[in-house]
């Protein structure tokens, strides 16, 4: 198992946050992390896979994954 980095972390601990505007987690996104929404969402999606992740923050990380399943299955 390799560790989170810095980068993981921080994308994490972003998505933990509440937004109160649909605009505020995008422009802190490009911020905070200097990133694009599209790369955030592929890291995020990463994240989500990973064991380490898991041990990082498993409400989270298990909140996120019911998401991802849900909207998979709604597609």
């Amino acid at each position: 198992m390799t560790e989170l980095t810095e980068r993981d972390l921080a994308v994490l601990g972003l998505e933990a946050r509440q937004w109160r505007t649909a605009g505020a987690k995008e422009r802190a996104v490009r911020e905070e992390l200097n990133l694009s929404a599209t790369r955030y969402y592929q890291l995020l999606n990463g994240l989500l896979d990973r064991q380490e992740a898991l041990a990082h923050d498993p409400v989270l990380i298990n909140r996120l994954r019911r998401i991802r399943a849900a909207k998979r299955l709604s597609r």
